[in-house]
């Protein structure tokens, strides 16, 4: 009888890859985890107990059959344990990075509810598609057959990648506009190289160039060409700009010299990453170098950048947040790292104010938690005259993204947008009401995960195949 490759978890315990020391690892802006060796991979996929109902992919945005590949893994069909995590992601090995498995797919795990320590899906899944990279098994795009039709996706970012994948594999003709100088949105700029380094993101780029995917770099729309120019130049417009307006803070002091938000400050570091010569990181305008850092907010954003300062040579790396370490929006796993490199978290903490100008101090009212509020967690209220100044010389302001003003940016009032300023389309179809536009990832729904971004993008793309389709159909008649 066969030797039953599966349900070790009983057996075998839970192991990560290795993580390198955090004096070590902060010092650079290369990833902190090994990868698995085969063995290794092949060891933690055996733990999965194959359940009927596996809460892991349910759990998951992309549904990816996530105990079909463990097992490919663990009985050593690497090839085909690919094939099929490729067939509902169009980008695994950096999913495997940077999703946040501790609240998706590891989190809900069977054996981990049981008691036995979760699946380390996460690591598998970049260890899968890494070793398909290094055997070539990732295949430039060849459709069965090209269509005439083209498509035009405003924004680089992990839903219009997205969706350039899937429409080109249709045969369908794909332009990617965007306003920087190098595509891949925030996976580029926003994420820093030791969470996601950046040939892992380049050379995805480069199989969508190679598979015909056009990219116009340094174009932005409204200015450089309009979005009328696009709607009359492609059978269909996807919207997939991603937000970027960063939310603020008032009170005395807001316009001082040293603060910075937490967009500009991460796009910095990662163009210093690429090789390039940042004259905001020369000046030390966004350089955390012999500094008394201190960032505002709690989400994962918060955490690139506390880690960023670290390894710029800070002298002091604070994180303030306004509720405690339980209600924290941003991974566990990222904060648990964080610390390790020695940030401190200052708990229920919340700026009022600053002091200096340039910035020498943050002024923070202590807090306390009070009843749920819409979200459900537990609202925070001040508690009266347990005021003080943090020291700071860097204040990094990390508070979340909002969308830009789209309709006003484009000349196109007629673009229909939520009291949010989100693009307003079909959560399903991702259709807007304007005739052949469509919208997807945090410009449609907000501010989320990559994994979301990725989803919406595949979604919108097998909409605008139908509706191209449906378009060529009655041309026909």
């Amino acid at each position: 009888m066969a030797k039953q490759p599966m349900l070790k978890f009983v057996s075998v315990e839970r192991d990560m890859p290795l993580k390198r020391d955090a004096d070590q690892r902060s010092t650079d802006f290369h990833e902190i985890y090994a990868a698995f060796a085969a063995e290794k991979a092949a060891e933690q996929s055996s733990r999965c107990s194959q359940c009927g109902v596996p809460y892991c992919q349910n759990h998951c945005p992309l549904h990816n059959n996530i105990p079909d590949w463990l097992n490919l893994t663990a009985t050593g069909r690497l090839k085909e344990a690919y094939e099929i995590s490729q067939a509902t992601n169009a980008f695994p090995e950096i999913c495997g990075r940077i999703c946040p498995q501790d609240r998706l797919c590891e989190g809900n795990c069977v054996i981990e509810k049981s008691g036995h320590g979760t699946v380390t899906i996460g690591a598998v899944e970049k260890y899968i598609t890494d070793t398909a990279w290094e055997n070539g098994w990732v295949e430039v795009i060849k459709p069965l057959s090209e269509r005439a039709e083209s498509v035009g996706i405003i924004g680089s970012g992990p839903g219009g990648l997205a969706a350039a994948d899937r429409l080109r594999r249709a045969g369908f003709q794909v332009t990617v506009y965007e306003r920087s100088d190098r595509a891949g949105g925030l996976l580029t700029y926003g994420i820093p190289g030791f969470k996601l380094e950046k040939d892992v993101v380049m050379r995805r780029i480069e199989q969508l160039e190679k598979s015909g995917v056009n990219f116009v770099l340094n174009c932005n729309v409204g200015s450089d060409i309009s979005f009328q120019q696009l709607r009359d130049k492609h059978n269909s417009v996807l919207v997939a700009t991603g937000v970027y307006k960063s939310r603020d803070l008032g009170g005395p002091g807001s316009g001082a010299k040293g603060l910075v938000k937490a967009i500009d400050y991460l796009t910095a570091s990662n163009r210093q990453d690429f090789g390039d010569t940042v004259a905001e990181i020369e000046s030390g305008e966004l350089n955390a170098a012999g500094k008394k850092v201190v960032v505002i907010g709690g989400g994962d954003t918060a955490m690139d950048c506390v880690r960023t300062a670290i390894r710029q040579g800070a002298t002091s790396v604070k994180c303030l947040y306004r509720r405690d370490r339980a209600n924290m929006p941003g991974s566990v796993r990222e904060t648990q790292n964080a610390e390790e490199e020695g940030v401190e978290f200052v708990w229920l903490s919340s700026p009022k104010g600053f002091a200096g100008n340039p910035v020498t101090g943050v002024m923070v009212q202590k807090m306390r938690l009070g009843a749920p509020d819409v979200s459900g967690r537990q609202r925070p209220e001040v508690i009266a005259g347990a005021d003080y100044v943090e020291e700071a010389d860097l204040v990094i302001k990390a508070l979340g993204f909002e969308a830009e003003d789209l309709p006003a940016q484009w000349d196109q009032p007629e673009l229909e947008v939520t009291n949010w300023g989100t693009v307003k389309a079909d959560f399903l179809t991702h259709a807007t009401e304007m005739e052949g536009v469509y919208a997807c990832g945090d410009i449609q729904r907000g501010a989320s995960l990559v994994v979301w971004a990725i989803r919406d993008g595949r979604e919108a793309a097998d909409a605008m195949i139908e509706y191209m389709a449906g378009a060529a159909a009655l041309a026909a008649e």
